[in-house]
């Protein structure tokens, strides 16, 4: 089989679990060298370096809270001494609070904010300064920002504030070769998406869908294949909404 990433290092945020996991499994599978980074969990972190070393693959975890720049700053610096470059940096690390606006504390807000706009943003900074040229950035959006529900202001802020700076960062990065993209989900079979939920909120949001399910974190892991491979080397400053026809 081909493997689209041989010779790559890959930076995957938040993957010791979730989508993260199945993103680090896809790209090692495809011959990346992958850093798993992960923030409170180093077990499910340790696990998901050995899955991918027991088929083959070459994986490190390093702890970072995307949250803290200095924690960024020493998650770059750590993945150039383990592997000597960065060539693809996916931004998935994402926390999601859902409540009525009436109910959204200053910690809620600052907390979504801080990790996934402020988290995203300073690996891009990062990125700037380590990844090779003719690197991959890839951030997280979401579909929500295409529908309207209800409890979800503050998070699809945060995602607003994502696509806006995948876009104005395109032609920074572009001078060497580096594109920067955002796949935004529909609902995806995670914890991120079912905690909180009832099997009737799931289930409308099934049928919300052309193919009458919730979206898998294989079905997202292979749009984050494309945009880190050289497939994808004119597309740049754009969102791919992998959500199945959910919007």
């Amino acid at each position: 089989m081909e493997k689209k990433l041989e010779g790559k290092v890959a930076l995957v945020t938040g993957a010791s679990r979730g989508m993260g996991r199945e993103i680090a499994e896809e790209l090692a599978r495809n011959g990346a060298k992958v850093v798993v980074n992960y923030a409170s969990n180093p077990a499910k972190a340790a696990e998901v370096v050995h899955g991918i070393e027991q088929n083959g693959g070459i994986a490190t975890a390093i702890h970072a809270d995307i949250s803290r720049i200095s924690d960024i700053e020493l998650m770059f610096q750590k993945t150039i001494e383990a592997y000597g470059k960065v060539d693809i940096l996916v931004n998935n690390a994402g926390l999601l609070i859902t409540k009525p606006i009436a109910n959204i504390t200053e910690e809620d807000f600052d907390k979504q904010f801080n990790v996934n706009v402020k988290g995203t943003f300073f690996a891009c900074q990062q990125a700037a300064k380590y990844l090779s040229n003719n690197g991959r950035i890839i951030n997280f959006s979401t579909s929500v920002l295409g529908s309207m529900f209800p409890t979800y202001s503050v998070y699809a802020g945060t995602k607003g504030a994502v696509e806006q700076f995948t876009r104005q960062l395109a032609k920074e990065f572009g001078p060497k070769g580096i594109t920067i993209n955002a796949v935004a989900p529909g609902p995806v079979n995670t914890e991120l998406f079912t905690a909180g939920k009832t099997e009737e909120q799931i289930e409308g949001m099934r049928k919300m869908n052309a193919f009458g399910r919730i979206g898998e974190p294989d079905d997202i892991s292979g749009v984050v294949l494309f945009l880190a491979s050289e497939e994808s080397q004119w597309i740049t400053g754009q969102t791919i909404r992998a959500n199945g026809g959910f919007i």
